[in-house]
């Protein structure tokens, strides 16, 4: 072979392993990190800015979940919807927990940590890994779901719907009264699509509302651990 057709194989060789290594990585399994907080929690601040410095590395989904069960302090927390308390209530029987608390954190849906201290956060993810179950992928105006083993049979579909980035948040009474509170990728939507069963399935995917992401959840029921996501 001339060296210069050689070379331009070998090249092209290159350039098809290189995207086939892009398109690995863009497919890689993801670390979920749900921080279930509150605007009324003069405990949460801490783990919120903790959030904030792990929402942007590789391989993790960072979700600001607000609840409503410390409205009663004074204020109405301005995120807060009641089917994020009531996933957080789904968490803590099998976390091992006799009711929910904030802040908490919980990864890929079976391991938690408060996560206000230093590098909590950052060490849960390390040791509880990435989600490994069926291949996920949302394009197209929909969610695709590929063929794999469903612990007992079968897992729910989260439609979740978030900001992304950082929000501040002036509060004016409560335990936080006077301060202004940073979130990250907080949660707006929570919607069940469906069910997957082990076989390949699809979903469509309704368009979002202007400004906000898309994620989507393959998880075991009743809070339990989350076997596959993907974000756009």
């Amino acid at each position: 072979m001339p060296r210069a057709r050689k070379f331009a194989a070998l090249s092209s060789l290159g350039a098809l392993a290189l995207g086939l290594s892009l398109g690995a990585a863009t497919a890689q399994p993801l670390s979920v990190v749900e921080l279930f907080t509150s605007q009324g929690c003069s405990s949460c601040p801490p783990a919120n800015a903790n959030l904030i410095k792990v929402k942007d590395q590789p391989g993790v989904l960072a979700l600001s979940f607000n609840v409503t069960y410390w409205d009663y302090l004074g204020w109405k927390d301005t995120f807060g919807r009641q089917e994020f308390t009531q996933r957080q209530v789904s968490y803590e029987p099998p976390l091992g927990h006799d009711g929910p608390f904030t802040p908490q954190v919980v990864v890929n849906g079976h391991a938690d940590v408060v996560g206000a201290a230093p590098g909590e956060i950052e060490q849960l993810i390390s040791t509880t890994g990435k989600t490994g179950g069926p291949s996920l992928s949302l394009e197209g105006g929909k969610v695709a779901i590929g063929a794999g083993a469903a612990p007992g049979g079968k897992a729910d579909v989260w439609l979740v719907r978030y900001a992304k980035g950082v929000v501040q948040v002036p509060v004016a009474r409560g335990e936080n009264t006077g301060r202004t509170l940073p979130h990250a990728n907080v949660v707006h939507a929570l919607e069940k699509l469906g069910s997957w069963t082990g076989d390949a399935t699809s979903y469509a995917l309704p368009a979002a509302a202007s400004g906000l992401s898309t994620a989507v959840l393959v998880q075991s029921p009743g809070g339990g651990p989350i076997l596959a996501a993907a974000t756009n």
